[in-house]
């Protein structure tokens, strides 16, 4: 089945869900040291390749971060090709003062903002669905 395109569609249905844990962001030069089972994104840039994986993992590997983030998940299936859902989930959380770092995977949104800011975050995506 093909994903969601209509915005009032996705907005209405995409409920958030909180993920369990909390996530950092690595940059790495070799992504052959980390079991890919443990990897939660991954994207190669010129400078090195970006992981984002559970803290405790990062932390036994001894690798940095700089930010911790809590993972929210959208549960519609949305479309790669849908217009606008980003933009609209971005401003509600900019209206709250809350900065997000977005992953679009194949069938979900994923939203990774700073762990303190969870609640908060949660609170206006479910403001932003009802609508």
């Amino acid at each position: 089945m093909p994903g969601e395109t209509n915005l009032n569609t996705l907005l209405k249905n995409m409920t958030p869900v909180l993920n369990d844990g909390d996530y950092v962001y690595c940059a790495i030069s070799d992504v052959g040291t980390i079991d890919i089972k443990e990897i939660i994104g991954l994207f190669k840039e010129e400078e090195a390749t970006t992981v984002i994986l559970k803290k405790e993992i990062a932390d036994q590997l001894h690798l940095k971060y700089e930010y911790v983030a809590a993972w929210i998940t959208l549960t519609i299936h949305s479309s790669l090709a849908a217009t606008g859902l980003t933009a609209a989930f971005a401003n509600a959380l900019a209206a709250e003062d809350i900065s997000c770092n977005v992953v679009a995977a194949y069938y979900h949104d994923h939203i990774f903002v700073a762990k303190e800011d969870a609640a908060r975050a949660m609170e206006a995506l479910k403001k932003l669905a009802e609508r």
